[in-house]
């Protein structure tokens, strides 16, 4: 009882000095000093983490009180009802942050109109849950609106055909990554982990390449998610809130569409093309692996039929029966999406041949990941 009451009132004073930093943030002499110094992305991190941990209580306890909760079923890990929305914090911390940071171009404008929208169905969807269709609909109007501003993958010819090609790559990683970040939101911690992880190699990588608007941007979503966090895993217990739809929706939105936006390497095309896939390795690699596994297995047969599959095969639940541990799986996760981060960092001083490398050292991961998961999954089936 007596930790109990310590660990209440540290928790309480801890969100009390953090609440101090972002009214101190919100003083336009703070940030300017800081700004002055060099440091815009100190006041980008500290700006969204604080308001994005203070935030969060209060979004938690309306969801409460609007009884918008995620409930238990036997294709979901948590054992209790636990309040949906978490993603209100994260958009409301990230879209403050670039405002009063006054750093808005033309493209990121598209990408936060584009957000926005998939984020305001993601809320509608989180609150009475619409079909699978609509949704599709929205991702794919948002991509549309960020390939007006000229957001569009650059990986065939000039050419009309060429054109159309990199149209249809950049709809099809916009969608793909924005639905393999809601299917890693199923469980603590996961979705928002990743997200902190995948932006601040985005970030890194951005500076290391000039690119400070860039990097600005993706530590912005990176302190969102590091003020969410604390709420959404906790290693002993269960989350207090769930990202949703909102959330993870949004993020993986965003993410991908900085992905697109920034340029990876000067005259070498493998070392671009390399840099974002080996950062959003993890979520290529479920995306292709669910895929391919249903299609394969029969268990969808048509475009409805895979829009609207549920299923336990992602790799947190594949890895969970490999390491007979949810909390595990997550760390697991982590590590693999750092490794394969720290390699697109690599990337940036290697030769056209090392690159080479690096992509093959991922696909041995790919495919070790893979025996492990098959021999967990022949074992289970045995006992």
């Amino acid at each position: 009882m007596k930790n109990s009451k310590i660990i209440f009132f540290g928790s309480k004073v801890l969100y009390f000095l953090i609440l101090v930093v972002f009214i101190a943030l919100l003083l336009p002499f703070t940030r300017t000093f800081f700004i002055g110094q060099g440091h815009r992305w100190l006041v980008m991190l500290l700006f969204s983490f604080s308001l994005s941990f203070t935030l969060t209580p209060w979004v938690r306890y309306l969801a409460k009180k609007a009884s918008i909760l995620d409930y238990p079923d036997n294709r979901k890990v948590h054992h209790q009802a636990t309040p949906l929305l978490g993603g209100i914090a994260v958009y409301i911390a990230f879209v403050s942050s670039i405002f009063i940071n006054n750093i808005y171009t033309k493209p990121l404008l598209a990408i936060l109109i584009g957000g926005t929208l998939i984020f305001l169905i993601s809320v509608v969807d989180d609150i009475i849950e619409i079909p699978a269709l609509p949704k599709l609909l929205a991702q794919f109007m948002a991509t549309s609106i960020i390939i007006g501003s000229g957001i569009v993958l650059d990986m065939f010819p000039k050419t009309p055909l060429g054109d159309a090609g990199n149209v249809f790559l950049t709809l099809l990683w916009v969608i793909g990554i924005t639905n393999s970040f809601n299917f890693f939101d199923g469980m603590d911690g996961l979705a928002s982990g990743l997200s902190i992880i995948t932006a601040f190699f985005i970030g890194i990588v951005a500076f290391q390449t000039d690119q400070p608007f860039l990097g600005w941007i993706a530590i912005a979503v990176m302190g969102s998610c590091i003020g969410f966090f604390p709420y959404n895993f906790r290693l002993h217990q269960p989350a207090t809130i769930f990202l949703g739809d909102a959330g993870s929706n949004f993020l993986g939105f965003t993410l991908a569409s900085l992905a697109i936006l920034g340029e990876w390497a000067d005259n070498n095309p493998i070392v671009s093309m390399a840099t974002p896939l080996l950062i959003f390795w993890v979520f290529v690699f479920d995306m292709t692996h669910i895929t391919l596994t249903r299609i394969i297995s029969g268990k969808v047969t048509n475009f409805k039929e895979w829009i609207n599959y549920v299923g336990n095969d992602h790799l947190h639940h594949r890895l969970e029966l490999l390491l007979n541990s949810k909390k595990q799986s997550v760390l697991f996760i982590f590590f693999l999406c750092t490794c394969m981060g720290i390699s697109a960092i690599v990337l940036r001083y290697a030769r056209t041949v090392d690159a080479v490398l690096l992509v093959i050292q991922a696909a041995i991961v790919v495919i070790l990941v893979t025996i492990l998961e098959a021999r967990a999954k022949k074992q289970a089936n045995k006992d």
